[in-house]
């Protein structure tokens, strides 16, 4: 992009909004720091984008420390495709974190305990031959 000349918020990628949204949310920047790190022009466009895709509640009459304020989401309050699809890659990355930390335990148990770990198949009962009396 040439220098001076004005971007628009369509310039920035969601990732990028979403990486910048979530530094201002852990506190890692203001949301003026960030403006300034990432040289937005706007004086309006960090703000904006916290509204529209952070976790904290922007409607009228929320002031802090109200308790609908923070990181939980309202639950009446339909999510955004945009924070939904964050929500969905949030819960991705702790599944995949989950399978690999259970891939090294198998490990574990297999390479210093001489142990076998059979991955059950789906439907299957662990248990025998059980009569249903």
């Amino acid at each position: 992009m040439e220098a001076g000349k004005r971007r628009s918020q369509r310039d920035y990628t969601l990732t990028f909004k979403l990486s910048v949204v979530d530094q201002v949310e852990k506190g890692e920047l203001s949301y003026k720091e960030a403006q300034e790190r990432y040289g937005i022009q706007g004086k309006t466009t960090v703000l904006t984008w916290l509204r529209k895709h952070g976790r904290q509640d922007w409607s009228p009459g929320t002031y802090i420390g109200s308790p609908r304020m923070g990181s939980m989401p309202d639950k009446n309050r339909p999510l955004t495709p945009e924070q939904r699809i964050k929500e969905l890659e949030e819960q991705l990355a702790l599944s995949n974190q989950k399978a690999q930390f259970f891939e090294a335990i198998v490990d574990v148990l297999k390479n210093d305990y001489g142990l076998s770990v059979v991955k059950k198949r789906p439907g299957k009962s662990s248990r025998k031959n059980e009569s249903k009396t």
